[in-house]
């Protein structure tokens, strides 16, 4: 006998949702946007120019003979001099005042990195009392300019035998750096996440290793910047050197410049003094440039952030 087979229902076909591209509406610019942008574009264009004709006219100039330098200032020079740079070098010191700024700053920045950081993570991650007036007291660090506990600060350290010393104006630098390293670092601290710190505190870690081996290395970008923001701050100093660092084997850069700009002018050796000038603006471009990306995305991301 042959086997009836039941009915199929027949399946009812399901119709697809068709996708809809989206639709960009082309923004058309108007007088108004064609004319704020041209001018944006101008005031840029000017600023550039204030900006980077007085470098390469220091550069030029610095190639040029003394005779040169008086009577044909605009005109390239007719062959280049590389011997103002190394007089410069040797005979008015920039050489010794170069090594002692690179001595001074090398005891500065990393006590500066190494301290505001510290206190920055106990801040942004602790709760004790005080903590808030702590970093209110930081954050008033930034309202008092140099000038104005210049002469107390002389006879401070003076009493505490730091005058002409290198690690004694290396800590008033540390000191004055303070108050806005730990003020940007407190806030890139606050913005990396806590479950990190938590996972190795979980694994047997104290709070020293999780600090140098876990939450160090996450704020390296927020170090960089606050690295590269402390040294073109430092290495241009001039007003705390000039009065705590009366030793003239020992004087830093900007000090040299102003004691060669002195004796230079009277000897009218313009060609060296202009030379000494780009030897000391060398490394502040060479970190910028090198430096440009970590420093803005470290700035942006503690501004962000914090």
């Amino acid at each position: 006998m042959s086997s009836i087979q039941p009915p199929i229902d027949p399946v009812t076909p399901v119709e697809l949702p068709v996708r809809v591209e989206p639709k960009f509406v082309k923004h058309q610019l108007t007088i108004g946007d064609w004319t704020i942008t041209g001018f944006t574009q101008i005031l840029l264009i000017i600023w550039t120019l204030l900006v980077v004709f007085p470098f390469l006219w220091m550069v030029m100039t610095s190639l040029k003979t003394d005779a040169e330098i008086i009577h044909s200032p605009w005109d390239l020079p007719a062959t280049l001099q590389w011997d103002n740079f190394s007089r410069a070098w040797n005979e008015a010191r920039i050489g010794r005042y170069f090594i002692n700024t690179l001595i001074v700053l090398s005891m500065s920045l990393t006590g500066t990195l190494i301290i505001s950081s510290m206190a920055a993570y106990v801040l942004s991650r602790f709760e004790f009392i005080g903590r808030r007036f702590l970093f209110y007291l930081f954050l008033a660090g930034l309202m008092f300019p140099v000038f104005l506990a210049l002469v107390p600060l002389s006879f401070l350290v003076g009493d505490l035998g730091l005058t002409a010393t290198y690690h004694g104006l290396a800590l008033v630098y540390i000191a004055y750096s303070l108050p806005f390293t730990i003020f940007f670092m407190t806030g890139f601290f606050k913005s990396l996440p806590s479950e990190v710190a938590e996972a190795g505190i979980i694994d047997g870690a104290n709070h020293y290793q999780v600090f140098f081996q876990i939450m160090l290395p996450m704020a390296k970008s927020g170090l960089i910047a606050m690295g590269i923001f402390n040294f073109i701050g430092q290495w241009n100093q001039f007003l705390l050197p000039l009065v705590l660092m009366p030793n003239p084997d020992r004087y830093m850069l900007s000090q040299g410049l102003q004691f060669l700009a002195i004796q230079q002018g009277y000897g009218n050796d313009y060609s060296a003094l202009f030379a000494a000038l780009v030897i000391t603006m060398i490394p502040t471009l060479i970190v910028y440039v090198l430096f440009q990306r970590r420093l803005e995305s470290g700035l942006t991301a503690g501004a962000l952030k914090g």
